[in-house]
């Protein structure tokens, strides 16, 4: 092979990563953009669309399991949990982008189901806590289910930057839905099992 070939090589395998960088910002940007948008119009109408949120034992609360990770109970919130949705969202795409959307769509599900059937009746679920357990859940226990070094790597990174993190399943804090993250977590935890099981077959 000639220099010249090489050469070519590698320039077509930099633009290809920067294309998927490119790709990885732009779905992520989107995210996130969804989630303000939604979140500064909350703010000015006073909190009125948090009513979507998950409304455990209701059937209309149903709903929140699409609604409710869009939806904060302020700015706080809102800060709090943008730039762990960037990491841990990031991560979840290094070795392959479209691992985003299953994952955010199973811990969506999961995590939604587990706050309505076990959260309080009296209560309304909202944000994005619960698909930041999920991604947690998946990259910590990727390693364990896939058994390759790039996923053992991510893994013991991610516990290293979040690990402490995985208390939030518990029910310590008041007003804070320990059922959103244990059962997204839960969620991440199945998506790693499964998305494992089909690169393995």
């Amino acid at each position: 092979m000639s220099r010249e070939d090489r050469k070519a090589i590698i320039r077509t395998e930099t633009q290809a990563i920067a294309r998927e960088l490119k790709s990885q910002g732009k779905i992520l940007g989107g995210f996130v953009a969804t989630i303000w948008v939604i979140g500064i119009i909350d703010l000015v109408l006073g909190g009125a669309l948090n009513v979507y949120g998950i409304a455990p034992h209701h059937i209309i609360g149903l709903r929140g399991i699409l609604f409710a990770p869009f939806l904060h109970g302020g700015l706080g919130h809102l800060i709090a949990n943008t730039i762990p949705f960037l990491v841990l969202g990031w991560f979840v795409m290094l070795q392959e982008t479209s691992d985003f959307f299953v994952v955010t769509a199973i811990t969506m599900l999961v995590s939604g189901l587990g706050t309505w059937v076990f959260g309080s009746p009296n209560s309304i679920h909202v944000g994005a806590s619960g698909l930041i357990f999920g991604y947690l859940g998946f990259l910590l226990l990727r390693g364990y289910f896939e058994r390759n070094f790039p996923s053992i790597l991510l893994s013991l990174v991610v516990g290293f930057l979040y690990g402490s993190t995985i208390w939030g399943v518990l029910p310590t804090r008041p007003g804070i839905s320990w059922e959103g993250h244990l059962f997204g977590f839960i969620g991440g935890v199945i998506a790693a099992r499964l998305l494992a099981r089909k690169k393995l077959s």
